[in-house]
């Protein structure tokens, strides 16, 4: 969407709502995020309340303008400027260190804030409209799949919020890279768009938190969706992961077993496979050749097959090149990391 095309008024009245103390859903280029103003701790309460969401679960603080930061960063690194400089607007998160500016309601009660400049038109426009500081969560149900149109907010939140911003579907479809900048060497605490070789081209040496490797950490989250059940379906979901061939062959099997004990059965497929599965409702998230319509397409179809009531979903694993790790993370939280290898 151009600048040219927004509706101006629409996001003042959007605006007005967030700096009276109101929440409104609105897009990004990552999902759709539920905003409310984020120096205020009545607002940040009102965003776990209308997700049912963890309060202990930080909430992304949401700039338009890089000199902003330093009211809510206390400490900002080099490194951090540089980053800002190459990926801002975009969808990358920083961690800093938090000042007295922001409420301890917006950071899940840490001393740390999560900081980022969304690319999206209708965010900046927003975020400008509604003060400057605008704390974002998904603008879904807490745990079910991200919200990547306006069609899947209306799903969960219709009647909780007064105003949802339509500016179609994202561009991304996964949450943002979020990288903890208040440690030395800066450390990757949730994947996304913008990988690991990405920001060390910047940034020099950067690190992964082993909660990634180990898949659940028992620390405190310091980001969203570092220790929580994330974008999960209704249905129980299993991951298969393995050759390509074997994947398949297994994937075809456990259809045909759950078929016989009587349950309706989805599958998560690639364009490049999805003419291989004989029962099921099979369902497309993308093709492997182009990573970015995995992305896009991964929470839509697990919102398809809560609509289709499949009582359990087998799903192909997804390890590509740029996009890989960041699919993988969403795919294993939304299946309560019920993976199988094969």
């Amino acid at each position: 969407m151009n600048a040219d095309k927004l509706d101006m008024e629409r996001i003042r009245q959007a605006g007005r709502i967030i700096r009276d103390g109101g929440l409104v859903a609105f897009p990004t280029e990552t999902v759709y995020g539920l905003g409310g103003d984020a120096l205020n701790a009545a607002a940040a309460e009102q965003i776990y309340s209308a997700k049912g969401r963890p309060c202990d679960n930080p909430l992304i603080v949401h700039i338009s303008r890089l000199e902003d930061l330093e009211q809510v960063a206390a400490s900002i690194p080099q490194k951090a400027l540089a980053l800002a400089e190459k990926f801002w607007p975009g969808p990358l998160t920083m961690i800093f260190e938090k000042t007295e500016k922001v409420p301890g309601e917006t950071t899940g009660g840490l001393d740390t804030v999560a900081v980022r400049m969304p690319s999206h038109p209708v965010a900046l426009a927003l975020i400008s409209a509604a003060g400057g500081f605008v704390a974002a969560p998904s603008a879904n149900t807490s745990g079910r799949p991200s919200p990547t149109t306006a069609a899947h907010v209306r799903e969960d939140l219709e009647g909780r919020i007064p105003l949802i911003l339509d500016g179609g579907p994202v561009h991304i479809g996964l949450e943002s890279t979020i990288v903890d900048m208040s440690v030395t060497p800066p450390m990757i605490l949730r994947p996304g768009y913008i990988t690991r070789q990405m920001l060390e081209q910047t940034a020099g040496a950067v690190a992964v938190d082993p909660g990634l490797i180990r898949e659940e950490s028992a620390v405190r989250p310091k980001a969203p969706g570092m220790k929580y059940r994330h974008y999960a379906p209704k249905a129980q979901m299993t991951v298969v992961h393995g050759a390509r061939e074997q994947m398949v062959k297994e994937i075809c099997r456990l259809v045909a077993e759950a078929k016989s004990r009587g349950e309706k059965v989805g599958v998560l497929a690639s364009e490049e496979t999805k003419d291989r599965y004989p029962d099921g409702l099979i369902r497309s998230v993308g093709s492997r050749q182009e990573e970015l319509t995995i992305a896009r397409g991964l929470y839509g179809a697990l919102r398809e097959f809560d609509h289709l009531g499949v009582d359990v979903i087998y799903a192909e694993s997804f390890v590509t090149e740029e996009l890989g790790q960041a699919i993988m993370n969403r795919l294993k939280k939304a299946a309560g990391q019920r993976i199988l290898e094969v």
